[in-house]
């Protein structure tokens, strides 16, 4: 009995391969990216903030 789809060999699978590796390491490159270089910096610029905030209020009361 043979199957609807053939199996994937060749250069199909040289490309398929190619193309899901480089997916993912440009994903995981670029996600390191944004979360080293945008994401840490922009939370402890946040969290300064806050903390210079309730440094004020404490000092208020």
């Amino acid at each position: 009995m043979a199957s609807a789809i053939p199996p994937i060999t060749g250069m199909l699978r040289r490309g398929l391969v190619l193309d899901l590796s480089t997916a993912f390491g440009f994903g995981t490159t670029f996600g390191y990216l944004w979360w080293y270089g945008f994401h840490l910096e922009r939370v402890r610029e946040r969290d300064t903030y806050y903390a210079k905030l309730d440094q004020e209020r404490a000092s208020q009361k």
